[in-house]
């Protein structure tokens, strides 16, 4: 995740060679384990006098929230402890990401606010799988509990989400060492900044099947009518919801206009994450249920939108709409013969949101975005949102099928699995692969607005003169410098663009051009601040002067150290594995519900007296 100071004023007063450019002071380091360890002390005592029932604080607080909520305590307690601290770990990441765009690197992480949050926040979901686990007394916990010990048995959802919550919150330790070897990575998609990202987000799927396990896996459902009382479709909408919020944070830097990677993977992301949750939702909860998850998820990114900008007085972080998917998901559902067939509904449901839903949020980038989709990621954008939908449908329409206890053969749910995400990867993989031209060069005509601070209108001459066409982008980013400015530039000739406002040239600003035209994407340095701390020198930003294209990360990402020997390739397979480790675990936990409850529990949608089909895209 982004690292950043601990306020906007704080930073003001640094010089930007205070901040370090590796790890942490080692004070932080111990005094950052001192508070893990205190709060771990404190669950393993929780725990220990629960089991050992000295207390009963445990059972009598699960108790009041079960007896509000209709599931038993031990699911009750948990699910709200897991909201809680997803939404503030969620908070925390948006206001580190803006933080982090706006001011730079970090005194230390325990100088920057943010962290506390996302502490706080992920060890609250690590917390509440482990009280899942042990707050159950004399009782199965479910009908696929697993038996730990002579006397204790813990549900499957307490499993995962306890797992996935070890995960994130182990991804805040190993980003310090991370940035030890190999300096700070500014970027959301840092390999440790992904397991917390991923561990968080995944952890709502431990809370999916708890919330089943707690009703004993009795269906709820008649026909495409929700058969119970409107707060448990309110929660697992909001369950949902939090489902798409967790998948939408990879797109974290898309929301502020400062991507580091090609604008086809936009599309990609969104419509991956809408396939899923979505189409989860849909055949899950039934009726409106994609709608539901919709509308937690604005709800909450708007409410936190406010806070981070007006509020905290931070970058405001933009959203994907997410509506129009949602909308073609439930219109399709009203074809009964696809909904009995809920594999095929996946398949079929990602392509309608790779294709309508990507044209809805095609439009709505051109609301909030200045870095909007235009005709450049047409064609490769569209049919990478429809490779990421149908994955993601796919994705879906198993988790559903899990929760409702009807998974296919084993055979054809891990096909359809690794299948699925053998697309994401690739997909990913294409996203990534970007070049740089080597005869490509820049020439800056600087028209100073300001003299102190110094800001200037900027005319940029590509040469050769047909470099680009029809680009992406091609925009001045100035940034880390007490804010943000992202200025799509105005062609005027061919290959001469210009600034359509004055962009800043001073102090801790770190301002560049960024083209991306098709595959390439590359960027020339306008003016960058000395730093001794990494140690680099400054790059003045002189009228006239010419420069040759440059990849983006040696500009975006200045405080990356070289990695000799493959210890960055080998530190990033390492994380890719227990990545990995992380899904097959999940996905064992979603098949040993499934198929260790009822047989004979129709899914919900199929007519009482039909037959349960078998066999590919059947429940």
């Amino acid at each position: 995740m982004f690292h950043t100071n601990v306020s906007t004023t704080m930073s003001a007063v640094l010089a930007a060679d205070s901040r370090p450019a590796g790890g942490a002071a080692l004070g932080e380091v111990a005094l950052a384990t001192g508070i893990g360890f205190a709060l771990t002390a404190v669950l393993v005592g929780s725990v220990y006098l629960h089991r050992t029932r000295r207390t009963t604080v445990l059972s009598r607080v699960g108790g009041r929230l079960g007896r509000a909520t209709g599931v038993p305590g031990w699911v009750a307690l948990p699910t709200v402890l897991t909201t809680l601290s997803l939404l503030v770990a969620l908070l925390g990441m948006l206001w580190d990401i803006s933080l982090h765009i706006g001011v730079g690197r970090d005194e230390g992480p325990l100088a920057n606010p943010a962290h506390y949050l996302i502490l706080f926040g992920l060890f609250g979901v690590f917390a509440a799988g482990v009280l899942a686990c042990s707050m159950p007394l004399d009782e199965e916990p479910g009908p696929a509990s697993v038996h730990f010990i002579r006397g204790w048995d813990v549900p499957v959802g307490g499993i995962i989400l306890g797992g996935a919550g070890f995960y994130a919150l182990l991804g805040f330790p190993l980003d310090d060492v991370w940035h030890r070897l190999f300096g700070q990575d500014v970027t959301l998609w840092g390999p440790t900044h992904l397991m917390l990202i991923t561990g968080a987000g995944l952890s709502i799927v431990g809370l999916l099947i708890l919330e089943m396990e707690g009703h004993g896996g009795a269906s709820t459902d008649d026909g495409d009518r929700k058969v119970g009382n409107v707060g448990r479709f309110l929660r697992q909408g909001s369950a949902m919801g939090g489902l798409l919020l967790g998948l939408s944070v990879f797109q974290g830097e898309y929301d502020f206009d400062v991507p580091q990677f090609r604008l086809v993977l936009e599309p990609f992301m969104i419509a991956g994450a809408a396939g899923l949750a979505l189409v989860a939702a849909r055949l899950w909860m039934g009726r409106g249920g994609a709608l539901m998850a919709t509308a937690f998820f604005l709800v909450v990114r708007g409410l936190i939108a406010l806070v981070v900008g007006p509020v905290l007085g931070e970058i405001t972080p933009q959203f994907p709409l997410y509506l129009g998917s949602a909308i073609v998901v439930e219109l399709l559902a009203l074809s009964l013969p696809l909904v009995r067939r809920p594999l095929v509904f996946g398949a079929v449901a990602g392509v309608l949101i790779g294709t309508v839903g990507t044209a809805t949020e095609w439009g709505w980038t051109h609301l909030t975005q200045t870095l909007s989709w235009n005709r450049d990621v047409l064609v490769e954008g569209t049919l990478m949102a429809v490779l990421a939908g149908v994955a993601g449908g796919l994705l879906g329409a198993l988790l559903a099928l899990g929760l409702r206890r009807r998974l296919p053969r084993p055979a054809v749910a891990r096909t359809v699995l690794v299948a699925s995400l053998v697309a994401i990867a690739a997909g990913v993989t294409n996203g990534l692969i970007a070049t740089v031209p080597d005869d490509v060069e820049a020439t800056f005509t600087i028209s100073d607005v300001t003299s102190d601070p110094r800001t200037a209108d900027i005319t940029v001459q590509l040469s050769p003169a047909d470099a680009v066409d029809d680009p992406a982008w091609v925009q001045i980013t100035a940034w880390q410098g007490q804010g943000l400015v992202v200025d799509d530039l105005e062609r005027i000739g061919p290959g001469e663009y210009r600034t359509t406002e004055p962009v800043p040239l001073h102090d801790d600003w770190k301002t560049l051009l960024r083209v991306h035209d098709g595959r390439q994407l590359y960027a020339v340095p306008i003016y960058l601040p000395a730093d001794e701390a990494i140690p680099a020198d400054e790059i003045a930003a002189e009228d006239g002067v010419t420069r040759s294209a440059i990849p983006e990360i040696d500009v975006l990402q200045r405080e990356l150290k070289e990695s000799g020997g493959g210890l960055w390739a080998l530190a990033n397979l390492v994380v890719l594995g227990c990545t990995l480790a992380l899904i097959a675990g999940i996905s064992w936990g979603v098949g040993r519900y499934s198929r260790r409850g009822s047989a004979g529990e129709r899914f919900p949608d199929a007519p009482v007296d039909s037959p349960v089909p078998t066999g590919v895209g059947a429940p």
